[in-house]
C-alpha cells in the first residue's frame, strides 16, 4: 500500500510539475511577445524621430512636425528632449507672431521645470512685446463701422449660386505660369480636372508628375518650389513605413481622385501626403472621413501613387 501510495504521489508531483512548467513557458512566451511588441514600437518611434528631425532642420518653423517629434520623445521617456522640443515649438510660434500659442507652450515647460531661466526670460520678452503691440493699436484710428444688415443682405442676394471646386488650379497656375516657369499651353496640357461623377479606377496622376513625364519641368524642382511656396514639409515616403491599413480606412475614391495618401497616425492626428498642397477640395473630402486632425506633407507623386495602388487593388 505504501509503495502504491508513493507511486501515486510521484505521478501527482510529475503532473503538477508539468503544469507549472507549461505555465512558466506560457508566461515567458507572453513576456517575449510583449517585449517584441515594445521593441517594434520603439523602433517605429526612433524612425519617426529620425525622419522628423531632418524635416524640422530644413523647416524650423514647422510646428506640426515639432509636435510629432515631441510626442515621440515623450513616448520614449526622453524628458530633456521633450523640454527642448517644446522650446523649439514656442520659438516657432513667436516667429510667426502667435504669441498666445507661444505662451501656452512655454507654460507647459514651466509645469515640468518651474525654475527654467530661459523660459522665464522668453515669457518676459513676450509680455514686453505684447505691451508694445497694445500701445500701438490704441494709437491707431478706430476701425471702420461694421457692415450694415442691408449691405450684407444685398451682397448675399448677388452672390453666385454655384461654387467652383477649389482643387488648387488657380494657385498652381500662379506659381508655374505667372512666374514664367512654364507656358499656359503646357499648364493646360498637363492639368487634369477629374470627373466628380465617376469613381476613379486608379490613382490619379498628379500635375507635377505629368510635367516631369512630358519633360516640361523636373519633379525635384517642382517639389522644392511647392515646399518653399506653400511652406509644406517634404516627406520622403520611400524611407517611411507607410501604414497601408490606415490608408484603407479612408475612401478609395477620394484618395485616388485627388492623389492623397493618409500614411500614418500620431496620437489624434493623421499624416497625409500630397503632391498638391493647394487642393482645398481634397482636404475637405478627406476631413469628412475622419474625426482626427489632418497634417499635410508634400511627397513624390510616384511614391503616393504606388502606395495608393498597394492599398486599393
Amino acid at each position: 500500500m505504501r509503495a502504491e501510495s508513493n507511486v501515486a504521489l510521484q505521478e501527482k508531483a510529475d503532473k503538477n510539475g508539468a503544469g507549472i512548467a507549461i505555465s512558466i513557458r506560457a508566461g515567458i512566451s507572453n513576456k517575449m511577445k510583449a517585449l517584441a511588441q515594445n521593441q517594434g514600437e520603439e523602433a517605429q518611434l526612433l524612425q519617426t524621430i529620425e525622419m522628423f528631425e531632418v524635416i524640422v532642420q530644413s523647416q524650423p518653423s514647422d510646428c506640426q512636425s515639432l509636435e510629432i517629434l515631441k510626442e515621440a520623445y515623450s513616448k520614449l521617456g526622453r524628458e530633456q528632449d521633450v523640454i527642448n522640443t517644446s522650446k523649439r515649438i514656442a520659438q516657432a510660434y513667436m516667429q510667426q507672431g502667435q504669441l498666445s500659442s507661444a505662451i501656452l507652450e512655454y507654460e507647459t515647460v514651466l509645469q515640468r521645470r518651474p525654475d527654467d531661466a530661459d523660459v522665464q526670460a522668453a515669457l518676459k520678452q513676450i509680455e514686453d512685446k505684447a505691451s508694445n503691440v497694445t500701445i500701438e493699436a490704441a494709437a491707431e484710428p478706430a476701425a471702420l463701422a461694421p457692415m450694415s444688415q442691408e449691405t450684407r443682405l444685398r451682397k448675399k442676394t448677388h452672390a453666385p449660386e454655384m461654387v467652383e471646386v477649389n482643387d488648387g488650379r488657380q494657385a498652381m497656375h500662379k506659381i508655374f505660369v505667372d512666374s514664367k516657369l512654364i507656358s499656359t499651353g503646357d499648364f493646360d496640357l498637363c492639368w487634369r480636372t477629374p470627373d466628380l461623377t465617376v469613381a476613379p479606377a486608379d490613382a490619379a496622376e498628379p500635375f507635377i508628375h505629368t510635367l516631369h513625364e512630358k519633360n516640361i519641368f523636373h519633379i525635384e524642382k517642382s517639389l522644392k518650389l511647392l515646399s518653399d511656396k506653400s511652406r509644406t514639409a517634404y516627406m520622403p515616403l520611400d524611407r517611411y513605413d507607410v501604414d497601408i491599413d490606415l490608408t484603407r480606412g479612408f475612401p478609395a475614391e477620394v484618395c485616388r481622385r485627388w492623389g492623397v495618401l493618409p500614411f500614418d497616425r500620431m496620437s489624434k492626428a493623421i499624416l497625409v501626403a500630397t503632391a498638391n498642397p493647394y487642393n482645398q477640395q481634397a482636404a475637405k473630402e478627406l476631413a469628412e472621413a475622419t474625426s482626427h486632425r489632418l497634417l499635410w506633407y508634400l511627397a513624390a507623386p510616384s511614391e503616393i501613387m504606388s502606395n495608393l495602388r498597394k492599398a486599393f487593388r
